[in-house]
């Protein structure tokens, strides 16, 4: 069973998304927050696997949690789940090192394979966000920011470089050991080295590192 905490201020919200959760079959809800504070408590002491999480809450944001919950060991996957879209959100959010950022009027089957994408190493995006994000990387890219961005490709191999795109292209492991001719094992092993060269901490960050340097259209 794929452990999960639903975190929002509004209690209807929370109902509506367990009942959701718990219609699959290898999916539960372990716990609930109201805010983010008791978010990063409740992480503490039932340790789920993925953490859903609303932004805006009293006291301690979505944001700030992630932030906190990401550096806890072990740290479960967290997806960002709201109805604010803003470009500022999304990045702080993928900064913070969620893995996820759906909006609220998501569909229950997308929300259930956003778990199990995040519980398996993966991530995803609604698709809004996800073009919004890809035109602001693409399109607002400053000359230095990519110089830089490419720089902190230097350490790569050309193996992991090939792996790195793939990744920024929104393939799966499965995918990508078919295209390089590869096994799946040496795909993840490829990519934790990525996470390990570029310091970062799910495949969100790897994508944007692929978009910064210009590598991916």
């Amino acid at each position: 069973m794929i452990r999960t905490l639903v975190v929002d201020d509004e209690s209807l919200i929370r109902a509506g998304l367990r009942f959701i959760i718990e219609s699959a079959p290898d999916v539960e809800v372990v716990g609930e927050a109201e805010d983010g504070d008791q978010a990063v408590d409740v992480v503490r002491r039932l340790k789920p696997d993925v953490v859903l999480m609303d932004v805006r809450m009293p006291r301690y944001d979505g944001l700030a949690a992630t932030s906190a919950i990401r550096r806890l060991a072990p740290a479960p996957a967290v997806i960002i789940l709201t109805t604010f879209d803003t470009d500022d959100h999304v990045f702080t959010a993928l900064e913070a090192g969620a893995c996820g950022f759906l909006l609220k009027d998501t569909s229950p089957h997308d929300l259930i394979r956003a778990i199990r994408l995040a519980h398996a190493g993966d991530s995803m995006l609604s698709p809004r966000v996800t073009r919004r994000l890809i035109h602001r990387l693409t399109t607002d890219q400053p000359i230095r920011r990519r110089r830089d961005a490419l720089a902190r490709l230097e350490a790569l191999t050309g193996r992991e470089r090939e792996v790195l795109i793939e990744v920024g292209l929104g393939r799966s492991n499965t995918e990508i050991a078919a295209r390089l001719n590869m096994s799946e094992a040496t795909v993840k092993s490829h990519i934790s080295h990525l996470f390990d060269k570029l310091a970062v901490t799910n495949r969100v960050q790897v994508a944007i590192a692929a978009y910064r340097a210009g590598l991916v259209d």
